[in-house]
Order: structure tokens, then C-alpha cells, then sequence
């Protein structure tokens, strides 16, 4: 003889399956936990020594983002978190820079440019070679579409100027570190009036 269906059963059946299922979802989380972290853990180390001289040691400064990478005692430079929005999304980079304020070298950390075109900022050694060594008192830290010192990424200029301007609010931030040296001008997205928006 088949059970009756009623409110009662139905609430059980709910809220047994609703049990079942969170500790499902907290067991896997438990289990992959340590790995993301520390698979995140290798991604920002590799990203900082691709943006620094040779380094002993770093010490993460958690509420400003930043790392300080020491040799012995002696600061070699800084490595900068910054998220800037992008054509796709959210463009986050690390950024190197010296104690002297040039920025050493940039490495994409994430972004959500379309495939092609903005997403060649990791892929254009033409575009990324640039960052290397760039003096923001000497060079104007934007496109030269806008008169600045920064080649675009072809039909990339969205991408290219918000990669210009993560760069800048890093060195804004360099500037908090250590004190503010000479102004650092940068144009920030530009909306094409009317038409189409394209990268």
C-alpha cells in the first residue's frame, strides 16, 4: 500500500535531501580548499617574480594590496595589485615597481577581454614589452591615441587605456608607500560618443 502524500512527508523528504546535499557541498569544499589555496598562492608568487628583480623575501601588506620583496634588507621593489574595469569586466594586473618609482614589468593576474582583441594584453609582446622599465616622471602613461606614450593593442584601445590606468593607480599607490615624487597625468576609459562602442 503506497504511503500517503501529506505536508508532513514532503517537509521531511525536503529537508532531508537539503541535508544531504549541504553536507555534500561542505565536504567537497573542505577537500578543496587547501589545494585552491594554494594553487592561488603559486599564481600571485610566480606573478611577483615575473614583476621584480630577484627577491629573498616578500611581505604582503593586506590593506593597501601590495607586496614589499626584500634582498637581505634592502627593498628591491614593490609588486601592486590593481582592478580596473575593462571592456569585458574586470581587468587585475600585478605591477612591479623599482624603489625608485619605474615600473619594472605588469603581469595579468585576471580579465574578462574578448578573446582576439583586448585579451592579447597577454599575450602581445609588442604591448607588454613596453611596460618594462617605464618612467611615469618621463613618459605620459597613456595611449598615444590621446597623445600619450603607450601603444595600443590594435582595435583594443578600451583595454589598452584601462591597462594604462591600473598602471597609474598603482603608482598612485607606490607614491602612498613611499611619498608622492611628480604626478602621474592618465586618461581614464573615454565613452565614444555616439556609434558603436568598440574595443
Amino acid at each position: 500500500m503506497a504511503v500517503k502524500s501529506n505536508l508532513t512527508n514532503m517537509v521531511l523528504v525536503l529537508s532531508l535531501t537539503c541535508l544531504v546535499c549541504s553536507a555534500l557541498l561542505g565536504g567537497a569544499y573542505a577537500l578543496t580548499k587547501e589545494p585552491i589555496e594554494v594553487a592561488a598562492a603559486e599564481k600571485t608568487n610566480r606573478s611577483i617574480e615575473q614583476v621584480l628583480p630577484h627577491f629573498e623575501t616578500s611581505v604582503f601588506d593586506e590593506e593597501n594590496q601590495y607586496y614589499t620583496a626584500f634582498d637581505g634588507d634592502r627593498v628591491v621593489g614593490y609588486a601592486i595589485l590593481s582592478t580596473v574595469v575593462g571592456f569585458g569586466g574586470n581587468l587585475s594586473l600585478m605591477v612591479g615597481v623599482t624603489p625608485d618609482g619605474v615600473v619594472y614589468n605588469t603581469s595579468v593576474l585576471s580579465h574578462s577581454e574578448t578573446p582576439g582583441l583586448g585579451a592579447k594584453c597577454t599575450t602581445d609582446e609588442k604591448f607588454m614589452n613596453q611596460w618594462k622599465g617605464f618612467d611615469a616622471s618621463v613618459k605620459k602613461l597613456y595611449v598615444t591615441k590621446d597623445g600619450g606614450d603607450v601603444d595600443a593593442i590594435t582595435a583594443s584601445t578600451i583595454t589598452s587605456r584601462a591597462y594604462a590606468e591600473a598602471v597609474a593607480n598603482a603608482l598612485v599607490t607606490f607614491d602612498e608607500i613611499v611619498g608622492p615624487a611628480e604626478e602621474v597625468e592618465v586618461v581614464e576609459n573615454i565613452e565614444i560618443a555616439g556609434g558603436q562602442d568598440y574595443e
